[in-house]
């Protein structure tokens, strides 16, 4: 093999600019996710069929289909079918923020459906509402029972916040693709962007599996 590495050809700003991007597409995407994600399970559990049914479909939709068909739909359907023209940024959180909301709401119901019917029942003999029970009751033991879930789908938008480069958002996988190109360093800058997902990626899990563990630890 006659080819000579050179990491010194790689140049840090543009991929660290590119990465406060992700970072910013990840962060809303989440506040979208969590706090949307919720509401979204209630919906989807709903003792009323035609509630339910439309955000099941759409829960489905979201879990069913790759992320990347989603991003190119919104950003080029949407404009196209609603006459809605959003900046890039608002337009990849908002694809970013529906695909997580779905897989939120499915972490929501499963801890939803293992609240305590004793905690409820408490909340009734205190004659709280039934909006009150699941502000105070519900969403705080369901929000905790999701933590680990929800924070491995951040850890996942994340990593799918790369594909929002295919609709030129310079995020950390755009600028490390024109880099790429203009240095003609591929190997080296595509393993230095590879190292910058990991480094921030992998702290994350290791809190997953402290809580994992910890939540374990706790049921036995």
């Amino acid at each position: 093999m006659s080819y000579t590495f050179d990491f010194n050809a790689v140049s840090i700003a543009p991929l660290l600019k590119g990465l406060w991007v992700s970072l910013e597409l990840t962060a809303a995407a989440n506040v979208i996710g969590i706090g949307l994600g919720f509401v979204l399970a209630l919906l989807i559990m709903s003792p009323y069929r035609l509630v339910r049914l439309p955000f099941m479909l759409f829960v489905e939709f979201f879990r069913c289909t790759p992320a990347i068909i989603q991003i190119v739909w919104i950003f080029y359907c949407v404009p196209m079918i609603f006459d809605v023209f959003l900046d890039p940024i608002t337009m990849g959180v908002m694809a970013l923020g529906l695909n997580l909301m779905a897989f939120n709401a499915e972490a929501y119901r499963a801890a939803i459906q293992a609240v305590p019917r004793e905690q409820l029942d408490a909340g009734i003999a205190l004659g709280l509402s039934p909006l009150q029970r699941v502000f105070y009751i519900v969403f705080p033991t369901a929000f905790r029972a999701s933590i680990p879930v929800l924070l491995t789908n951040g850890i996942v938008i994340f990593q799918q916040s790369a594909l929002v480069a295919i609709v030129a958002i310079q995020d950390l996988m755009y600028q490390g693709k024109t880099l790429a190109t203009e240095t003609y360093r591929p190997i080296e800058t595509f393993t230095v962007v590879a190292l910058i997902y990991f480094v921030v990626s992998f702290p994350i899990t290791q809190i997953v599996g402290f809580l994992e563990r910890r939540r374990l630890l706790l049921v036995s």
